[in-house]
């Protein structure tokens, strides 16, 4: 594999599929030891995405069986 006079260089799929980089991935690159790390640039999550992340797979908890959605978007809100 070569890099091109611009700098690019393709990666391959497997590599790609692996490290999880789809199309229009940031990544950034660092140099440790030696070599040229890339890896994709992990944003940080606005309060809306830690909310779902945080009740992702709540539902499934023993202590909801038998609520409503609505019910449990309430609990998870915190109303009343």
């Amino acid at each position: 594999m070569r890099i091109t006079s611009k700098g690019q260089v393709t990666i391959p799929q497997e590599l790609r599929e692996r490290a999880g980089l789809l199309p229009n991935t940031e990544v950034e690159f660092e140099y440790r030891e030696g070599e040229v790390i890339l890896k994709p640039v992990r944003k940080s999550l606005s309060k809306g995405w830690r909310a779902v992340e945080q009740s992702r797979g709540s539902a499934n908890e023993p202590m909801f069986r038998g609520w409503t959605t609505d019910q449990i978007m309430a609990f998870l809100r915190g109303e009343d």
